[in-house]
């Protein structure tokens, strides 16, 4: 009788977690290395589940794909770890059991860089490998990105006629990481084809349990659950699960109520837990008719938005945006002078950026919720150095309360060139991922799917650095972050006319505003150090000339800075509406003459009565 018959006819009880018995048993990753290393410590695993009550054990497969692979070295060994995985089944079931050749999600709950080329490649590969050796079915699990599943299921759906069971993974009860309800989702995977639907990982079986209950019965596809033994806990640098096999028995019942027909278990779960659910399933036949709980209607208000953003005004006229990054101590005088004097100059928003070269300094959340009591508008960086997923997600609904809306977000200075070199950089998160999660927000979205009850209005800038021998490659990289989200573009400082002409040729196509970053420069030290030891940043050898020519005379540096400033300031002027003053050292006096300066060669007008005092 082949599975999907069976399926039909009896609920099925699937095998529980290979990793966790290996980890438990003090082997690190790559676990699916041990196929070749050590092939009877996972046979003697699989013939434990059998034992225990299995009907359908899984491949241990479920990392073995180029990319994961590659992490380990292993790369060109899938082909033979694939291989061996199924043999070893095979050998292990000996027809006691269907065998499912497992492929897990790549994505996962980490920022991935592999391209969607790259992930289509590397689960074609795995597919050949587990079809090639006769697997009695397919089992996709672990997708948390539904996007990525999708994506597999239809090259899987091409390529076989074999059984393929679907199982996502969520991080809140009933709702996938992109806000779909569980219930469209596992109607949308059947509708692709897929046999089997379901959920795996991340829950134990009372969150699991809630969350099928807004699941309806299907047309052909029949439900699984495979869930954690419990939440997750961490001892003394180790993470482990409650152990508590009995109470699965149980639990069998519950999820045969909510109709899962393939009930096994994920991560913490052991033979103990299989042979509960076994025990549990006796007597019981799948069920034919279900009362569904109906699915909590969310509803998201939204506050209005603001007139006019920095990217509107920027499509429009010029615009200007001065940073002014806050101290690095308690003193706020001089900083709150700098912005008002700036404010009265003309710069339509302050800049504040997030601990700059990794040092740190007063938050530039609080000092922005200061410059909005002065009418001062504010524009926050935000690091992917600094927080972890978690604080990402606090940090942004904080901004949303004070109302700050503009955000540059950015990848952040690597730790080792601040005041803490020791200091752990977090980078949950890459720039691209950030701006994506942001613009989610504004869908009323929270990173894990859940809802936040109310949109948020974020406008989003992203950093780009032209200062490169090749601004094609780097152009590539722009188009990615607009792709993914950012409103307007902020570049890196640059000191050269030529080259602020050579950019506007390379994004031409670009249809978001490009503000041009323009730095002045204090001395002719300050230019070689710029040029000499700050990431990111060039000067040209005229700028240099010019700059050591002044000596160290303050005054005449100061004077042959600003000269060069309205220089580079008159050729973005005829190419690009914005311009992005960085403030050195706090001498805002030079950014206010250049903001003075822009205005007079533009002819707008700036009413003193606008600023608050």
């Amino acid at each position: 009788m082949d599975l999907l018959t069976a399926l039909k006819e009896r609920i099925l009880i699937a095998d529980g977690a290979m990793g966790t018995i290996l980890y438990s048993h003090g082997v690190d990753p790559s676990f699916e290395e041990l196929n070749l290393t050590h092939p009877a410590q996972i046979q003697q695993i699989h013939e434990a589940y059998i034992h225990a009550g299995a009907d359908v054990i899984q491949t241990n497969t479920y990392g073995a794909n180029y990319i994961k692979l590659a992490r380990y070295g292993l790369e060109e060994q899938v082909k033979k770890i694939n291989q061996k995985a199924v043999r070893i089944a095979k050998k292990a079931s000996n027809g006691r059991a269907y065998i499912l050749g497992s492929i897990g999600g790549i994505h996962g709950t980490k920022t991935i860089v592999e391209s969607e080329e790259e992930i289509r490649r590397s689960f074609r590969e795995q597919l050949y490998c587990l079809l090639l050796e006769g697997v009695d079915g397919l089992l996709l699990e672990t997708y948390y990105n539904f996007d990525e599943l999708v994506t597999v299921l239809n090259i899987a759906r091409e390529e076989t006629d074999l059984p393929i069971i679907t199982n996502v993974s969520m991080h809140e009860t009933g709702v996938l990481e992109n806000g779909m309800p569980l219930s469209r989702a596992l109607k949308e995977l059947e509708e692709l084809g897929a046999d089997v639907v379901g959920v795996n990982c991340r829950f134990g079986p009372s969150q699991m349990i809630r969350s099928l209950e807004s699941v309806p019965l299907l047309d052909h596809a029949v439900l699984a659950a495979y869930p954690n033994a419990s939440l997750p806990s961490y001892r003394d640098g180790v993470l482990y699960y409650k152990n508590e096999p009995s109470y699965f028995e149980t639990c069998a019942v519950d999820l045969r109520n909510q109709g899962a027909r393939l009930i096994g278990g994920c991560c913490g779960t052991t033979p103990e837990h299989i042979s509960a659910l076994a025990r549990g399933r006796k007597g019981l036949k799948p069920l034919t008719n279900k009362a569904v709980v109906p699915e909590k209607i969310n509803i998201l208000s939204q506050r209005k938005k603001e007139e006019q953003t920095l990217a509107d005004k920027a499509k429009s006229q010029k615009t200007i945006i001065v940073e002014l990054d806050t101290p690095r101590h308690l003193d706020l005088s001089e900083y709150i002078q700098g912005a008002k004097a700036l404010k009265k100059a003309g710069a339509d928003a302050i800049t504040l950026a997030d601990n700059s070269l990794a040092s740190p300094r007063i938050s530039n959340m609080a000092v922005a919720t200061i410059l909005q009591k002065h009418d001062i508008k504010p524009l926050v960086h935000l690091t992917c150095r600094d927080r972890n997923l978690i604080g990402l997600q606090s940090h942004l609904m904080g901004l949303h309360t004070l109302g700050l809306t503009e955000i540059l977000a950015i990848t952040g200075d690597p730790t080792k060139i601040g005041d803490f070199p020791g200091a752990t950089s977090v980078f949950d998160v890459n720039s691209f991922k950030l701006i994506e999660l942001i613009k989610k927000s504004n869908n009323g979205i929270s990173f894990s799917g859940n809802t936040l009850r109310e949109k948020t209005a974020f406008q989003v800038a992203a950093a780009f650095n032209p200062n490169v021998k090749n601004i094609e490659k780097a152009v590539k990289r722009l188009e990615r972050k607009v792709q993914s989200g950012a409103d307007y573009i902020l570049t890196q400082p640059i000191y050269s006319p030529e080259a602020i002409v050579e950019l506007k040729q390379a994004t031409a196509h670009i249809d978001v505003p490009i503000f041009i970053g323009v730095m002045p420069l204090t001395s002719a030290k300050n230019a070689e150090f710029l040029h000499n030891e700050v990431p990111g940043i060039r000067l040209t050898d005229e700028v240099r000339e010019r700059m050591k020519a002044t000596g160290s005379n303050r005054v005449e540096s100061t004077i042959e800075s600003i000269a060069i400033s309205k220089e580079l300031i008159d050729v973005a002027l005829e190419h690009f509406n914005g311009i992005y003053l960085i403030t050195p050292f706090m001498r805002y006096d030079i950014c206010v003459e250049l903001v003075k300066y822009i205005h007079e060669k533009t002819g707008i007008t700036i009413k003193a009565e606008e600023v608050t005092t």
